[in-house]
């Protein structure tokens, strides 16, 4: 038995140090490390492709922004498309987290949209890349099998827009006159736009820019004593 024991030790040791997930499913020491190579390719490219474009922008590219040789990379990605797909269902499963959530909050329809605006500020900040990369190249991802779920997420999130915005015009929270697709068309576009102003928006925290959104939405920028 120890001699199985040992065995067993030994053959734990070498999955340890071939960088492979630990019995209970762990990352092991070298896996981690792997694992931050790994992101940090992700962030690199994403940099580019924000800068350049996804489609402009080449394997090699990545590569010498890391680095490392073209061939390299595939050590952790099998394509380009592999790259890009992680960036974007990342950003796209934030930010249907952050719809479902408030959506199920059972709050007021002007709760739920506060909810959702106040938190997609935060989910955009943390994904310009993504962002960028849809402004710029959504005609080429809206094409391509691999990226339908891009297309399916948007639906959703636009059918969860409206259905506050009728939810608040049955409840005459809302103008009964809101035209709900247009709202949320023109909303989305707004919530997008401060995630891409770099250093100009180092001046106004992300709470600021939600409470800005939030009090035209509400409020409009008449002077009502007036």
């Amino acid at each position: 038995m120890a001699g199985v024991k040992t065995t067993r030790e030994g053959q734990a040791s070498a999955r340890n140090q071939s960088g492979s997930s630990g019995p209970d499913g762990s990352i092991t020491a070298d896996g981690s490390a792997r694992s931050e190579r790994r992101a940090h390719l992700v962030v690199l490219a994403g940099e580019l492709f924000a800068q350049k474009g996804y489609r402009a922008t080449t394997v090699r590219e990545i590569a010498d922004a890391a680095g490392i040789l073209s061939g390299s990379l595939y050590h952790h990605f099998d394509s380009k498309e592999s790259i890009g797909d992680e960036i974007l269902s990342s950003f796209i499963n934030d930010v249907l987290a952050d719809y479902r959530d408030a959506a199920s909050s059972a709050g007021s329809p002007r709760e739920v949209v506060e909810q959702i605006v106040r938190s997609t500020s935060r989910t955009l900040s943390r994904h310009r890349a993504a962002l960028a990369m849809l402004q710029n190249d959504w005609n080429y991802f809206s094409t391509q099998d691999r990226f339908g779920y891009l297309r399916k997420a948007l639906g959703e999130i636009e059918r969860t827009w409206i259905a506050q915005f009728e939810r608040g015009k049955e409840a005459g929270v809302f103008r009964a006159d809101l035209d709900a697709r247009l709202t949320y068309r023109l909303l989305r576009d707004v919530l997008w736009i401060p995630s891409q102003w770099g250093a100009a928006s180092s001046s106004y925290s992300i709470d600021q820019v939600a409470d800005a959104i939030l009090a035209l939405l509400f409020d409009g920028i008449l002077n009502r004593a007036a």
